[in-house]
């Protein structure tokens, strides 16, 4: 417990951590204000059905969602990554390993912290694509009645705690990639190559790319018209929805495989690691 509230208090004093979660909520504001404001501005103009539809509730609930886990997947690599690799480059893990800690407990502690980070993001993120959505619908004049919807409100904490999970398995691969590289900018750079070169894979690999981390990881969440913010997003599984997903539980699965592999390579890694010095 030592450990963990010090990783907490370490990470809040962060600004990866405070640019990261700035940068998610600033483009959820942008996307859903910018859909709203002008939504009517061209009355006739083809598809304005589906833009209004974005910030109309209850739908709008999982267009958020559905945006934040696209765009958050990839925030929560990087994020993970550049704590990850900080912890070689500022040898804050080698003066953890000459005060007596345990390697692997450290580190593990260390992402359990950036877990409960992601969470939080997470639910901040959403409160704020909520509210966004809702100014958007008021400047659409699109009706508000679905704000209050009994049944989508019931099915937010699953959803939600779901999508937690999601960003939590993506978070650990960027954060077993940069522990590998025991670099931030390298770690960070894998990070982002691994995330898109999977979204590629989809081309070329298109039965077993549903199996692969993100894109298992947007099919935890099961959502209505979703969007694709950066690759995988939320229920389409592939490009253009083209690459048959997992089903949410079955995702649920995957994605806890990968979660465990990718803190036990880190583990691994830190347990084998020489420290020079």
């Amino acid at each position: 417990m030592r450990l963990f509230l010090s990783s907490v208090r370490k990470l809040r004093r962060r600004p990866a951590t405070w640019i990261s979660l700035g940068l998610l909520v600033g483009l959820l504001l942008l996307v859903f204000l910018a859909v709203g404001a002008t939504a009517n501005q061209v009355p006739e103009r083809p598809g304005e059905a589906a833009a209004t539809v974005i910030v109309t509730f209850p739908g709008a609930y999982d267009f958020v969602l559905s945006f934040i886990l696209g765009l958050g997947g990839l925030v929560a690599v990087l994020y993970a990554g550049a704590i990850a690799g900080s912890e070689w480059g500022w040898g804050t893990f080698k003066a953890v390993v000459a005060r007596g800690e345990s390697r692997s407990r450290y580190l593990l502690t260390t992402y359990a912290g950036i877990g409960l980070v992601l969470g939080i993001g997470l639910l901040v993120s959403f409160v704020a694509g909520v509210v966004a959505a809702l100014i958007g619908a008021l400047f659409a004049g699109v009706p508000t009645d679905g704000l209050s919807d009994a049944e989508a409100l019931g099915g937010l904490p699953e959803l939600l705690l779901r999508g937690w999970l999601s960003l939590v398995e993506q978070g650990a691969l960027g954060f077993a990639i940069a522990t590998l590289a025991r670099s931030q900018i390298a770690g960070i750079g894998v990070g982002i190559g691994v995330y898109f070169g999977e979204q590629f894979a989809a081309i070329f690999i298109p039965d077993v790319v549903k199996f692969l981390p993100f894109h298992a990881a947007s099919a935890v969440v099961e959502v209505s018209g979703s969007i694709s913010a950066g690759g995988g997003g939320g229920g389409g599984g592939g490009p253009n929805g083209l690459i048959e997903s997992l089903g949410p539980n079955e995702a649920v699965v995957v994605v806890t495989v990968w979660l465990l592999g990718a803190l036990g390579v880190t583990a691994l890694i830190a347990e084998r690691a020489e420290i020079v010095g």
